[in-house]
């Protein structure tokens, strides 16, 4: 990472540490309490209505899910698990880089749904956890996007190893044939020259191993770049997020294309 982004994550990162330990990572184990409100956990990227897949604790969300892939006739989904990078924290919903994706797979006339289930605050911890409640047989392929939080607090980098790759054997586990990306992140400056290199390295280990397509950093060319980001100086805006988007669907769009889910075939 430049020395722009280096210097950006050192001035945000105490700040968003703050706040991402306001998240709903709960206890190991633990499951979404019963009434909380669905929000940003998982929605269809088009319509965007609130859905967490497979979850009957939240009310409503069995019939939201069926509803919504009703909707979508036999298209296959594509599952984008994130943090508020992913969930599109202080944008509309359909300003995410997940909205923006679908508006390419129609463009590319690929019948393919995307869900984004980005939600803010999440560690790789809490991402693993929610798998088993987000994930359904619908899911075809899994854009993987967590990590950031683990980074912003220190967290010990074989423990978010450890996550990612449970994500990764879970969904292959559950899912038989799913296709999974992987998006790598940057730890911030302030942690030291050896942590930051251990977390980056992580994911491009991780995707070498598990044979990953591999986005190698999810804000190529906007970290850092104050007129591509809020004001918080980390999350992408429009603009920014325009050129995420482009990020992920150079590396997603091969992945999609030797799925064979092109319209007419």
């Amino acid at each position: 990472m430049g020395r722009i982004i280096a210097i950006r994550w050192l001035v945000v990162s105490a700040t968003l540490a703050t706040a991402s330990a306001c998240s709903r990572d709960g206890a190991p184990g633990a499951s979404p309490p019963p009434g909380a409100s669905v929000g940003r956990t998982a929605r269809d990227a088009r319509t965007a209505p609130d859905l967490a897949p497979g979850n009957d604790s939240f009310p409503g969300a069995r019939a939201a899910a069926d509803t919504s892939r009703a909707a979508a006739g036999d298209r296959p989904a594509i599952l984008f698990v994130g943090t508020s990078l992913t969930a599109g924290l202080g944008l509309d919903p359909d300003q995410a880089y997940a909205a923006l994706i679908q508006r390419k797979l129609d463009s590319a006339g690929l019948r393919w749904r995307a869900i984004n289930g980005g939600v803010s605050g999440e560690t790789s911890a809490g991402a693993l956890r929610r798998l088993d409640w987000i994930l359904h047989p619908d899911v075809r392929v899994l854009v993987v996007e967590t990590g950031a939080n683990d980074g912003l607090r220190g967290l010990d980098v074989d423990s978010t190893r450890a996550n990612i790759d449970g994500i990764v054997r879970r969904a292959r586990a559950e899912v038989p044939g799913i296709r999974i990306v992987l998006a790598g992140m940057e730890a911030p400056p302030n942690l030291g020259a050896t942590y930051t290199t251990r977390f980056r390295a992580l994911f491009r280990d991780l995707a070498r191993r598990e044979r990953l397509p591999f986005i190698p950093f999810l804000l190529a060319g906007v970290g850092g770049v104050d007129s591509l980001n809020q004001g918080d100086g980390i999350h992408p805006n429009v603009k920014g997020e325009r050129i995420v988007a482009a990020n992920v669907w150079r590396v997603l769009e091969p992945v999609l294309r030797a799925a064979g889910t092109a319209v007419g075939r």
